[in-house]
């Protein structure tokens, strides 16, 4: 079983030809709400992969709460560790350019809610050899009590090191495994600017350190990772992206859904990367998430 901790929002996504540069103003050429939030992400993704997922975190008493959870229920996922507070629900405020790239601020709202005893609340209800997910939306002190609770219930915890907060690398030295985007794997590393030698050099340092398995994604170039000792490579699809809001979720939900399905490390980082790309060719975080069969199909 998946339990995934962490943030659920509205997404408020307006398009542009570019993204403007700081201090500037430039003219938008569409408008749309979409449920998103990176725990709701990940769940959902995990859900599409064909997997048993509960969701756990907080949504407000306002007009986002219902669509923020809408396709999480449609779907099939367990809500029933969603706590409802006094309050708006989480929001995304993300803008997207003509080349698909993004730039997003993420207001906490509920999400900023969720307390320590809510993760031990969510781990109480697993059993060991279960998979516990987590991202970095949700308040560190419960992100740090949900990753002791699994470690001392014999739980795997997947941390997804993102949003990049000042408690990350901290955290990150607490979960089984990590997965993180470049920039986010500098802060972990505590080295900045790297180039693939040395990126696979602390990928190699940090795994002899600490054991955990440590994953890597690279966007356009596929995702690195080491295991047991071993570095591991996996790519996706060759696309022209439309929007890349949702990849990273994406990935992260479809591996931890692979693993749970019993697929060798290997595969599940293959069909992770795969689903990454798909959800780069529609708009919207959740909207864009695919489905097992169109993976299965691309792979």
């Amino acid at each position: 079983m998946i339990t995934v901790f962490g943030s659920i929002n509205m997404d408020l996504i307006a398009t542009t030809e570019r993204l403007p540069k700081p201090g500037e103003t430039v003219a938008g050429n569409g408008f749309a709400t979409a449920a998103g939030g990176k725990g709701a992400n990940q769940a959902l993704a995990a859900r599409r992969a064909g997997r048993y997922v509960h969701m756990a975190g907080a949504v407000g008493k306002d007009g986002f709460a219902a669509d923020a959870l809408a396709l999480l229920d449609d779907a099939g996922t367990d809500l029933s560790l969603v706590k409802h507070v006094d309050g708006p629900t989480g929001t995304a405020l993300i803008l997207v350019g003509g080349d698909g790239e993004n730039m997003i601020a993420v207001v906490p709202g509920a999400n900023g809610l969720v307390t320590p005893a809510d993760a031990e609340k969510a781990v109480g209800r697993m059993n060991e050899g279960d998979l516990l997910m987590l991202q970095l939306e949700v308040p560190a002190a419960a992100v740090e009590r949900a990753l002791s609770a699994a470690r001392a219930k014999g739980v795997t915890s997947i941390l997804n090191l993102a949003p990049l907060i000042p408690d990350a690398a901290q955290l990150g030295r607490l979960a089984d495994i990590v997965i993180a985007n470049e920039t986010e794997f500098e802060r972990l590393a505590g080295q900045e600017g790297m180039d693939a030698e040395a990126r696979e050099a602390a990928l190699t340092r940090l795994h002899a350190e600490t054991g955990q398995t440590l994953i890597v994604t690279l966007g356009g170039d596929g995702v690195i990772a080491i295991r047991d000792g071993a570095i591991s490579r996996a790519q996706g699809l060759k696309i022209e992206p439309v929007d890349t809001v949702g990849a990273g979720d994406t990935f992260c939900g479809y591996f931890t859904a692979s693993l749970d399905d019993g697929l060798d490390f290997a595969s599940a980082l293959r069909r992770a990367a795969v689903a990454g790309s798909l959800a780069c060719l529609k708009a919207g975080a959740q909207p864009s998430i695919p489905w097992s069969e169109e993976v299965a199909d691309r792979i």
